[in-house]
Parts: structure tokens; C-alpha cells; sequence
């Protein structure tokens, strides 16, 4: 198999990349985005914009979910894979069962992670935070306690 030359290399680098990056001075695609409430299994106070696909219905789909500072997702699962890529304020991401702060790793923008089907995590936004989630739906998350599911809460009625 043939090297390719470090100059040959760079040149097939930045023209590859050439076609990916916004032009100079222009608005990111997320800025576009039409934000709603998010779905009632997450906690209150999060936002969601569609991107493409339908989330509710089978097949692939890409949202940005838009967390407050503070913004806690407790222990639980999807039955599809999950590729989230931070896009802006840091988001941590623990593996497992229980809440462990300790063993939560640092996600700031550009970087990204994968849960596979199945894969118990739990997370939490540092600052306002800003992921894209790509998935195939439907998006389904399934709380290791339902005593942390959102849907489960019962809401005060004044009477």
C-alpha cells in the first residue's frame, strides 16, 4: 500500500474539509432551528428542535436538546442507539446505574460520545448546553427508577 506524501496528505485534508465548513461570517444551522418544549420523559426546562426525521415515528432522526445550567437526567436507557455531539456549554455523562458524579467525564463542544442500545447512563448540562442527538426512533427513554421519570410525577392542582 502506498504512503501518500505529508503534502499530498494535507492537501486531500483541506479539500475534504472545504466542503464541510461554514462560509466565513455565516450563522450556524442550529441558530435557524424552530425550539419547542421537550418531551414529557425528560425533566421540565429542557428544549427541543427537530433537525430532520421524526423522532416519534421509526426510522432515523436528528434533534438539539437545549439544557439550563444545572440541567440533571437521571439513570436510564434507550432501545436504540444514541450519538450525541455537544455544541455548546459542557455536558457530563456518567455511565451506569446509579448517580455517580465522580465517574462522569466532560463533553465541550465539538466532541461526542455513543450509548449503545440498551447502555445505562445518566447526565448533566455545566452552563446552558446545547447537544445534538441522533438516533433512530422511536426516541424512547426508559428511567433505571420511576420514581425519576418525569411522567410519573404528580402535579399539584389548586383547588
Amino acid at each position: 500500500m502506498r504512503r501518500l506524501t505529508p503534502l499530498l496528505s494535507a492537501a486531500v485534508l483541506v479539500a475534504a474539509l472545504a466542503g464541510t465548513l461554514p462560509a466565513q461570517g455565516a450563522k450556524p444551522a442550529a441558530a435557524k432551528l424552530k425550539w419547542g418544549p421537550a418531551p414529557a420523559f425528560l425533566p421540565p426546562g429542557a428544549r427541543v428542535a427537530v433537525v430532520e426525521g421524526d423522532p416519534t415515528a421509526s426510522g432515523p432522526f436528528t434533534i438539539h436538546l437545549l439544557f439550563p445550567s444545572g440541567y440533571r437526567i437521571a439513570p436510564h436507557s434507550h432501545p436504540t442507539e444514541e450519538a450525541i455531539t455537544v455544541v455548546r456549554g459542557t455536558f457530563r455523562v456518567g455511565m451506569g446505574d446509579t448517580w455517580d458524579r465522580s465517574k462522569m467525564q466532560a463533553l465541550k463542544p465539538g466532541q461526542s460520545g455513543t450509548m449503545k442500545a440498551g447502555q445505562t447512563h445518566y447526565a448533566a448540562a455545566v452552563g446552558r448546553t446545547e447537544v445534538e442527538v441522533k438516533s433512530t426512533g422511536p426516541f424512547v427513554i426508559n428511567y433505571v427508577n420511576a420514581k425519576d421519570d418525569p411522567r410519573n410525577k404528580k402535579t399539584k392542582v389548586k383547588a
